[in-house]
Order: C-alpha cells, then sequence, then structure tokens
C-alpha cells in the first residue's frame, strides 16, 4: 500500500484527513499511533519529530507530509478523485483555505483547550480560560451562521476541505457549547456532515474509542459508545 496513515481513530483532526480520504476512495494503510506506548509513540517521532499526528506516508513518491490542510491538498494533487477538494479557481481555492483556517484555529482550538482543562486534576484548572474558549466558540457559531446563508455547503454548493475541517470540529464543540435556537442554518448543515457518508464512518469507526472522550454521553445519540453494565 502506498499511503499509510499515522493517526488515531479519536483524535478530530485525524478525522478531517479520514473524511477526505473516504469521500474519494482512496486506498490507504492506517497506522493507530498510541502516544502512551512508547514503540507506537517512536514510530510517530521517526516521520515527524514534533509528535503530532496525522501524518502521511507516501512510499510510493518518498514522500511524508504532515498537517492536515498540507495532507488534503497533497492528496488532492497526487491522488484526485470524484470529490476535487480544493476548487481550481484561485478566489474560490482561498475562500476554502480561509474557512479551513477558520475551523482548525476557531472552533478546533477551542474546543481542544475545553476538553484539555477537564482532563486537568482540578486545582490546576482554568475557568477563566475555559470561558474565554466557550466565548470565541460562540463567536465562531454566529460567523458561520452568517457565511452559509443559502449555501449548501461552507464555501458554495460543492463539498471542499473547508468541510472536511469543519466536521470533526462541530461534532465535538457541539457537546461543549450547544448550537442555540437562532442558529438554523448552522443546525442543518451540521446535520447534513452527520449525515455524510465519508463523515458518518469515520464516527462509525470512532465509536469504540468514544468512552475516553469525557463528555460522551453528549454526543449524537447513534455514535455514543454503549455505557457499561452496573
Amino acid at each position: 500500500m502506498s499511503l499509510i496513515l499515522y493517526q488515531h481513530p479519536l483524535a478530530s483532526f485525524c478525522h478531517k484527513v479520514l473524511i477526505a480520504l473516504y469521500e474519494n476512495g482512496t486506498p490507504f494503510e492506517s497506522q493507530i499511533i498510541d502516544l502512551a506506548n512508547e514503540e507506537s509513540r517512536a514510530s510517530l517521532l521517526r516521520l515527524w519529530p514534533i509528535g503530532k499526528f496525522p501524518v502521511l506516508r507516501d512510499e510510493a513518491l518518498d514522500s511524508t507530509i504532515p498537517e492536515t490542510s498540507i495532507i488534503i491538498e497533497y492528496l488532492d494533487r497526487h491522488y484526485p478523485g470524484p470529490t476535487p477538494l480544493l476548487p481550481l479557481d484561485p478566489t474560490d481555492a482561498l475562500c476554502v483555505r480561509l474557512w479551513d483556517r477558520f475551523f482548525d484555529l476557531y472552533v478546533q482550538e477551542p474546543m481542544q483547550a475545553i476538553v484539555a482543562d477537564i482532563r486537568r486534576p482540578e486545582e490546576e484548572r482554568d475557568p477563566r480560560a475555559v470561558a474565554q474558549a466557550q466565548a470565541l466558540l460562540r463567536t465562531a457559531y454566529g460567523m458561520i451562521e452568517q457565511q452559509l446563508g443559502e449555501k449548501r455547503w461552507i464555501a458554495g454548493d460543492a463539498l471542499t476541505m473547508a468541510d472536511c475541517a469543519a466536521a470533526p470540529a462541530l461534532f465535538y464543540a457541539e457537546t461543549l457549547v450547544p448550537f442555540d435556537d437562532q442558529q438554523v442554518r448552522l443546525q442543518q448543515y451540521y446535520q447534513r456532515l452527520l449525515d455524510r457518508p465519508s463523515f458518518a464512518r469515520v464516527l462509525e469507526e470512532a465509536i469504540p474509542y468514544f468512552h475516553f472522550y469525557p463528555y460522551s454521553q453528549k454526543l449524537p445519540a447513534r455514535f455514543r459508545p454503549e455505557q457499561p453494565h452496573a
């Protein structure tokens, strides 16, 4: 297999790349990384000493590609499929890149900050930082609602890299700061993302791992892990 994706099924940034792969039916081998396992972690560090996943290894082209947006653009260029994830028009491509970064920076990052805080010992938690992250999510939701307008996807009528970024970001963020009643377009967009076969597949594969997520009881019912019997 030419393409190997070093990833973990629970990680939202890995979901972003998996959506792109599944959207185009791109063959690849999945290498699950357990950062708590020294040997597994070392296999990632050999490729990318920063130690973050996902990382894509392309044996055919002898290339190692880190960072989700770069991975998706690499796939779009070297392994194109029926769903182009970056428009050919330069202006449209800039819009997609903008919203891709928007979801990574202003939805993913505050979401991860809130989750990281709950994992700390109680005496090390930072309620002020959590409140700031929650406020940023609310601001982001309002901007997404405005951007959607009458669009089906965030940048227009076609699903793009920006929607690959949106899906996992919103999936976890909504469990922390739910959408409000005024965000009708956002709620409808989120439902379209959940119903997209590529993303639904990612989530179904993650179900065995969702019990590690501290807010798993707030996930959409069809993706919640089974609760252990008392």
